[in-house]
């Protein structure tokens, strides 16, 4: 169950930005197992200038095309981060997003972290 926050910057139309946001899922499914209607993603616009992502000395020229995802999820490995990382690269690629336009970071937490509502955390319900 993933919890997805996309960052990018104002002037994508209503059609990229869905587009970008089904690509995103559709590698967490592939490569986290999550399941399909696992689906939490916020997408927050902001003004040209206000993302500020410099090249950390890898000499990478971000462009207005970039992508910030800040990922938290639970219980997955190396190999699963790793695999996502290079699948999510790839397949925003397809659709226009340079490979040095992405940034990942990704946060682990437990069931425990997690409220879906009514007031109770996730692993005291016994669902999903």
């Amino acid at each position: 169950m993933p919890l997805v926050r996309i960052d990018v910057i104002e002037g994508r139309s209503e059609k990229e930005l869905t587009q970008l946001a089904d690509v995103i899922q559709e590698v967490l499914i592939e490569t986290f197992a999550a399941p399909e209607l696992d689906r939490y993603q916020i997408i927050h616009e902001h003004k040209k200038g206000l993302i500020k992502a410099l090249d950390t000395g890898l000499g990478y020229k971000r462009t207005d095309k970039i992508v910030v995802l800040q990922i938290t999820h639970q219980g997955r490995n190396r190999a699963q981060k790793e695999k996502m990382y290079s699948l999510m690269s790839q397949k925003l690629e397809e659709i226009g997003i340079p490979t040095t336009d992405l940034i990942i970071s990704l946060t682990e937490n437990t069931k425990e972290d997690w409220s879906f509502g009514l007031g109770k955390a996730q692993f005291l319900t016994g669902e999903l």
